[in-house]
């Protein structure tokens, strides 16, 4: 061995004393000559495989010269020095034996507020080679861990992102090697690395946190508190590979970190939102570090949770399917923070970020999966949250917070949750998101087992179907949630349903009536078509049948108090509209509410709007109405205390208005044969006025349908009709041949031959001739009218006059034949009066030959 050592002492020698003039030029002023000494002593030395004795022996000399290469001004000069340092450090046995030189010197480099080392390349050698003198000299650094920091504080925000890099890497390694010393200057690195932690760079980043997971661990910990709002903002991070190591970093912490116990409430919710990663393995990841966590935590609690682990293990009843329960360790560790955990819940989800919102509402929903039913403890702030979530502009926020609540619904005994949601449907603690509460009641309800929520059926119904609830609002979305809280009722209790079946039907007609969109009140009807099939009932008409003298009590209950503002009306309509045939069987009760809502001093408008529903009935009235045969007892007193109360002239244009939709009703309920010539008969003394009157309206639709009422009446009963009251019928459809519309005209011109028609042997052409005349001369004077059609139609209705007094009109048609423009029709009316004539002589004559 002494040999050995003399050989490699001998051999050392020879080798400084090679490099002795070369020494020499590293002080010449000229840097080739420097940089050709500095390479030649590089080539003689570490590339030369020398033994590493004998690398010891010229280390420890050529130290010195090395380092003060370090600040020569060429940078080649600088690379090569640096290289051939690492060189020596990496192979020489003692390379601890430099510390007292090498630190210093690397501590004036690196650690200094100004960068002395202009070059990046440069500054990347030196780090790595401060990263190696760790990794060989280990605990002999402890005395120059102050040199250590200095030059990691410095390096951690170089501009160079490379440095930043293995900076991180040296600081773990750092913090490894002298956790016994390192924890009393760890606190210093917190400040660098926080100012890292977001460089645009991925590689820098997740360095930085791998660092930064490195110092907390064997810090005081007391820097916690500053490094959690920067890694909880990686978590949202571009980068997987950004967020696996804030994942590996808190799971590490949860497992390792001293006073973890202290910080459970803040690192949980930064390992559980891994937990919902996008990315596959970043989410096994948290799941298998979540899992070592909880497990470790019920090993050092075992006593705690002893009767938990004997008596708790199994999951509670209608736990979701396709869910793995949580660990009990894990789940008690969420419960024992959600105190804590709720209140940072509902402020993120309110986040002006949007990631952080999406992020948070995720991990609302996986705590309230671990905590189950002692979520209970913390259902006011937790609905809170929840109804400001369903407001989001986002839709993964409100899917989020959708599935949270299914899960309170799952968990939490009705009795607990309904208590506050039903009193906040009632009363919406938001004016402008009034649907809120009603969103997240149909999730919880959708999350709530049917066999569970059979007993509190009644209540949630009664709820729903207040009219503070179910008609107060018209907004396309609270009328949504409405839906969906029936259809999620009926989907979970399906035919227990059948007590509340009526409340829920109002719910869906209230739906219905107030919708102004064609698609939610289709989604309505497809409701109620699924409230018939849970009932087992063969089609809507069944349900209608089984509720509509209930449904139509609702409507009389407040039909004093309808305006054109009222849901009521509306569902009426729809009540009367789907119901077909089945209201034929109720028309008695259905009349008693029409007399109430229909009377002239109730709002116009409103009004309007039932005539019109109305008429539409009594034009199917077969199908509708009179299906089973009792509207006829019910159409005198409707005609005459409704419609015609109705016809009666008021000033003003809504007045008008109300009586145009009583002229459509009336006359559908003519056209409809829902009332009989009989009845008609008893009225037509009041009837017959108040439509003489109408012809005169200033509305061209009001006059149509008075027209065409008269016409209808003069079909049905102008032959039963008393003279007197036909004479005052025809002047009035006179008036209307020259109307300033050409339907009108026309329906008049009907009407008058219905007139000449009706004309019995009760009307006497003698006593009434000077009507007939009247109103044979008013007739000829439209034979001239400019439309052909008018003209042949007006002869038509001459020659049904003319076999009611001939020799009136004969005598009419030669007194204006020479003043027509084209007597052709005259010559034909006279022709056919002299025919009738003939025909009547022939007649005669034959009667007196048979005597």
């Amino acid at each position: 061995m002494a040999a050995m050592a003399a050989g490699d002492e001998h051999a050392a020698s020879d080798v400084l004393r090679g490099l002795a003039r070369h020494l020499n030029c590293l002080n010449e002023d000229n840097k080739s000559t420097r940089k050709r000494a500095i390479e030649f002593i590089k080539r003689e030395t570490v590339d030369k495989g020398l033994s590493s004795s004998v690398l010891q022996e010229v280390f420890t000399a050529l130290l010195k010269p090395l380092l003060k290469c370090l600040s020569d001004p060429m940078e080649r000069c600088r690379e090569t020095a640096i290289s051939t340092l690492t060189e020596f450090i990496r192979c020489v046995p003692n390379p601890e034996e430099s510390l007292p030189y090498l630190m210093p010197c690397l501590a004036q480099r690196l650690g200094e507020k100004e960068i002395l080392e202009p070059a990046e390349e440069l500054r990347l050698s030196a780090v790595e080679m401060l990263t190696l003198t760790l990794e060989v000299c280990g605990k002999h650094l402890a005395p120059y861990l102050n040199e250590m920091i200095n030059i990691l504080q410095r390096t951690i925000v170089d501009p160079f992102p490379d440095v930043k890099r293995e900076s991180c890497k040296c600081t773990v390694n750092l913090a490894k090697c002298l956790p016994e010393h390192f924890h009393m200057q760890a606190e210093s690195l917190v400040p660098p690395l926080m100012q890292t932690i977001a460089h645009q760079h991925s590689r820098v980043r997740v360095s930085v946190i791998e660092a930064t997971g490195a110092v907390i661990q064997h810090g005081t910990g007391k820097n916690v508190d500053d490094v959690l709002s920067h890694l909880a903002q990686r978590l949202f991070d571009d980068s997987p590979q950004v967020r696996r190591s804030v994942t590996v970093v808190v799971g590490y912490w949860l497992l390792h970190l001293r006073d973890r116990y202290s910080y459970f409430h803040k690192l949980i919710p930064l390992l559980l939102s891994s937990i919902t990663d996008e990315i596959p393995e970043i989410r096994l990841l948290a799941a298998d570090l979540w899992k070592q966590v909880g497990a470790q935590w019920e090993k050092e609690n075992e006593e705690d949770i002893k009767d938990k682990m004997d008596f708790l293990l199994s999951p509670p009843a209608f736990y979701p399917t396709g869910v793995e329960r949580p660990g009990l360790g894990c789940r008690e560790l969420v419960v024992r923070n959600l105190g804590r955990l709720v209140p940072a819940i509902t402020n993120d989800v309110t986040d002006w970020l949007v990631p952080t919102r999406v992020r948070t509402s995720q991990l609302l929903a996986v705590l309230l999966l671990h905590s189950e039913e002692h979520s209970v403890q913390h259902m006011q702030p937790l609905l809170a949250t929840l109804y400001h979530a369903c407001t989001d502009a986002e839709n993964d926020v409100v899917s989020n917070c959708l599935a949270a609540a299914k899960l309170l619904g799952t968990f939490v005994p009705p009795d607990v949750f309904l208590k506050l949601l039903l009193d906040h449907v009632a009363s919406p603690y938001s004016p402008s998101h009034p649907w809120a509460p009603l969103m997240v009641l149909a999730a919880v309800l959708a999350g709530c087992p049917g066999p569970v929520l059979k007993p509190h059926l009644q209540d949630i119904v009664n709820t729903l179907a207040q009219p503070d609830v179910c008609q107060e609002y018209q907004q396309v979305m609270y009328l949504e949630q409405l839906l969906a809280c029936v259809d999620v009722l009926l989907c979970q209790c399906e035919s227990d349903c059948g007590p509340v079946s009526l409340q829920l039907l109002q719910v869906l007609l209230t739906v219905q009536s107030l919708s102004t969109e064609p698609s939610l009140s289709q989604k309505a009807l497809e409701s109620v078509e699924l409230l018939c099939k849970v009932q087992g009932l063969a089609s809507v008409m069944e349900l209608y049948r089984q509720h509509m003298g209930q449904l139509l009590d609702w409507l009389s209950a407040s039909v004093n108090n309808w305006s054109s503002y009222s849901p009521q009306r509306l569902q009426l309509h729809i009540i009367v509209t789907q119901s077909g045939p089945v209201i034929g069987e109720f028309v008695s009760e259905l009349m008693s509410l029409l007399h109430v809502c229909l009377q002239p001093d109730r709002d116009p408008e409103m009004r309007m709007s039932v005539f019109t529903m109305i008429a539409k009935l009594l034009l199917d009235a077969t199908k509708t109405l009179d299906s089973q045969g009792r509207f006829q007892a019910e159409a005198e007193r409707f005609l005459c205390d409704v419609l015609l109360s109705n016809l009666v002239w008021r000033a003003g244009r809504t007045a008008a208005a109300v009586r145009t939709a009583a002229l459509s009703c009336l006359l559908a309920l003519l056209h409809g044969g829902a009332i009989t010539p009989g009845q008609l008969l008893c009225v037509e003394q009041r009837m017959s006025p108040l439509l003489l009157t109408a012809l005169d309206e200033d509305s061209q639709t009001a006059r149509l349908m008075a027209c065409r009422s008269v016409s209808t009446m003069l079909k049905l009963i102008g032959g039963s009709l008393h003279p007197e009251a036909l004479n005052k019928i025809y002047p009035e459809l006179l008036k209307h041949l020259d109307d300033s519309s050409e339907e009108v005209r026309g329906v008049a011109l009907e009407a008058l031959g219905l007139w000449l028609s009706g004309l019995t042997s009760d009307y006497s052409p003698q006593l009434y001739a000077l009507h007939l005349q009247l109103l044979f001369q008013q007739l000829l004077l439209h034979l001239d009218d400019p439309d052909a059609s008018v003209q042949r139609r007006v002869l038509e209705i001459l020659k049904k006059g003319s076999c009611v007094h001939p020799a009136v009109l004969q005598s009419e048609v030669e007194t204006v034949r020479d003043k027509h423009r084209s007597p052709l029709y005259c010559d034909q009316l006279l022709q056919h009066i002299s025919s009738l004539e003939r025909d009547h002589s022939r007649a005669s004559s034959m009667m007196w030959g048979c005597n």
